[in-house]
């Protein structure tokens, strides 16, 4: 287990589950949540863990990017990310994530090494590791 000393905390109170609400003390996140359609929710203009976990992950990973990536054009790189959830063949429900990244300046074999190399240092990457599938790829 890797433990550390925290530079930052981030806190949340949720209510509610699936079909409730998330706001952060500071007040920047507040926001309703609800089952998305696809899973038999009513969905709408609401938010979800997944799409939260998404935002969070593509986010993190793109510092991780800018950390591994110094040297390199970079510039106007995006991430599209993708969250899944479902249940296992075990019937134990759970997620899994997809990374694309695209570097408008590099070739796909450039951009899959620094994408790579941020899979190993980004901190989502490094609490999902092992936990579920994470596919990370340059396009």
């Amino acid at each position: 287990m890797l433990k550390i000393t925290p530079v930052y905390i981030a806190e949340v109170h949720a209510t509610g589950g699936r079909n409730g609400h998330v706001k952060s003390t500071d007040g920047i996140i507040d926001l309703d949540t609800a089952i998305p359609t696809g899973m038999g929710g009513t969905g709408g203009h609401k938010t979800n863990p997944e799409q939260l976990f998404a935002a969070g992950y593509a986010a993190c990973f793109g510092g991780a990017i800018g950390w591994v990536g110094k040297g390199k054009d970079i510039s106007g790189f995006t991430i599209q990310a993708q969250v899944g959830f479902g249940k296992s063949e075990e019937g134990i429900y759970g997620i899994n994530a997809k990374l694309e990244v695209h570097f408008p300046n590099l070739s796909i074999e450039e951009g899959q090494q620094i994408v790579d190399a941020a899979h190993q240092v980004c901190p989502y990457s490094q609490a999902t590791r092992g936990n579920i599938e994470v596919i990370v790829t340059a396009v």
